[in-house]
């Protein structure tokens, strides 16, 4: 892969283990891979620094948290080429999945090739960098409205990044098209505005309804680390909603967070809230399973 100068690179954060075993099979619905920076150079500018997570500490970091299977989201500075994420994807041995960005000049030909590389979704984004501008590699909400037929006939599901303002506007749009939606980072509520928040609402609504999957990844909402207190309150209330829709997410290997959150820790705080080992089950291993299509044959353990 080529592409323009590489932007400067960082040692991808460390993780300790989880202070109770995972459950066998599961899944960590949000990482990402970046590199090896010899073969896989950024093609879109980027607004960090890149994270040396190759798939070798990939496999590490999931390792000693203990999660068997992973889902990756394409990284924006590599733009509309997955090839740094199919590596990833083919030394897995079927216990990764993956999530790409593209528009409407993709042809179907590769859609399908990557569907056979095991990439089940793609990703669109409304959440926006410093200055109101999308991220550059992302891909907006209106390239998933002109692109769902496609989506639809090739099995995928939209992956969206967005706020609740952004859900309020788009949501109504989005539900009609007929394609699976699964919301990154709880949906963006703002914790200062709580579950009374119009946007969260809409969300609780159809998650109630089945209609959309949503991932809990505390650290992107919140920033009272490392506690999270503020956001507690929405990740209660979206367990409360559906808990046969929602899933979890670390975002591994937190671009853009400084200091990186511990994973480890995040696993401790979901456990202490779930409280519940059959509901902690239920998130961690029954619903990736079945939203991301992994096969019974896929490693465990």
């Amino acid at each position: 892969m080529t592409g323009a100068s590489q932007p400067p690179t960082i040692i991808a954060p460390d993780a300790s283990p989880p202070r109770r075993p995972l459950p066998p099979g599961a899944c960590d619905v949000h990482s990402h891979v970046f590199g090896p920076f010899d073969r896989f150079v950024s093609s879109a500018p980027s607004v960090y620094a890149l994270p040396e997570a190759t798939p070798d500490v990939h496999t590490k970091i999931r390792t000693k948290l203990g999660f068997a299977r992973g889902v990756l989201t394409q990284a924006a500075p590599y733009g509309f080429d997955p090839s740094a994420m199919l590596n990833a994807l083919a030394a897995s041995a079927g216990a990764l999945k993956a999530v790409a960005a593209a528009d409407t000049t993709v042809s179907d030909a590769t859609l399908a090739a990557w569907k056979l590389g095991d990439i089940v979704g793609l990703r669109f984004v409304e959440a926006h960098a410093p200055g109101g501008v999308r991220y550059p590699g992302s891909v907006g909400f209106d390239q998933f409205v002109a692109l769902a037929p496609r989506i639809r006939e090739h099995g995928l599901h939209a992956q969206l990044w967005a706020g609740t303002v952004q859900y309020l506007e788009w949501l109504p749009r989005l539900l009609p098209l007929g394609v699976p939606l699964v919301l990154d980072h709880m949906g963006k509520p703002d914790p200062a505005r709580g579950v009374a928040d119009p946007g969260f609402q809409l969300l609780l609504a159809a998650l109630r309804e089945a209609r959309i999957w949503v991932k809990l990844s505390i650290c992107r909402v919140s920033s009272a680390a490392p506690e999270y207190a503020d956001v507690r309150p929405l990740h209660d209330a979206l367990v409360q909603a559906n808990p046969d829709r929602v899933l979890w997410g670390s975002d591994w290997p937190y671009v853009r967070l400084s200091p990186a959150p511990d994973a480890g820790h995040l696993l401790d705080l979901f456990d202490a809230w779930t409280g519940d080992a059959a509901l902690r089950t239920r998130i961690l291993v029954d619903n990736p399973a079945r939203l991301y299509g992994f096969d019974a044959a896929a490693p465990l353990d």
